[in-house]
């Protein structure tokens, strides 16, 4: 049977409850979008396989749930992340001022060689936005991040910052990877650690459903 993916990477998706984490999730995945809000609980997760010269990369993106009450949860997922969204809501000021905070722990929990890009979603709000495309620009210099505004209901800028997250992660493992000589060891084999852990206890009727 044919190798269906060379390489697996996690990628996580952090940020405020209501900036639509989900919707951008469920729209690069599945090509879905669901207007009413149902806040995720806890951690779920989707996956979607891309090829990036030559390689097919299986990426495993958990989407997180922004809530105070669920951080200790979440945080546990830092730790073996090679690739995170800091996302905010352009129509939201304070989800905005929050990525500081969320950068911070991301700086604390995370690997050191972790990857990250700065999102400013519902690009398609523009009568109601409180967030500049240049504030975000800035910000995401400061941390030296690439920088996205994306829209889950136009789709605008989905595929490419998802697409540009996988670029940055292979690249920044690609050493360890040539080592391998294409192979995968257990720091990429993520489906064996979350079985390991049992983090992968996520219903398929909760990863199927779509709700942002």
């Amino acid at each position: 049977m044919a190798k269906q993916y060379d390489v697996l990477f996690r990628l996580l998706l952090l940020g405020d409850s209501g900036v639509g984490k989900t919707c951008l999730l469920c729209r690069f995945t599945d090509n879905e979008f669901h207007p009413s809000h149902i806040s995720t609980i806890g951690v779920d997760f989707k996956m979607k396989t891309l090829e990036i010269d030559g390689i097919k990369v299986r990426i495993q993106i958990w989407d997180t749930a922004g809530q105070e009450r669920y951080q200790t949860i979440t945080k546990q997922y830092y730790r073996r992340a090679q690739g995170i969204f800091l996302v905010y809501d352009i129509t939201s000021e304070r989800s905005f001022q929050h990525i500081m905070k969320w950068a911070s722990d991301v700086d604390e929990y995370a690997p050191e060689k972790v990857q990250k890009i700065l999102v400013g979603n519902k690009s398609d709000e523009e009568h109601k936005r409180q967030v500049a495309t240049e504030q975000g620009n800035k910000l995401a210099k400061a941390y030296g991040m690439d920088f996205f505004e994306t829209s889950a209901f136009t789709n605008h800028n989905i595929t490419e910052s998802f697409t540009r997250l996988a670029e940055l992660v292979l690249q920044a493992n690609k050493k360890d990877l040539d080592l391998l000589g294409g192979s995968m060891n257990d720091e990429f084999n993520l489906a064996v650690l979350e079985e390991q852990e049992g983090l992968c206890n996520v219903s398929d009727d909760t990863r199927k459903s779509c709700w942002c």
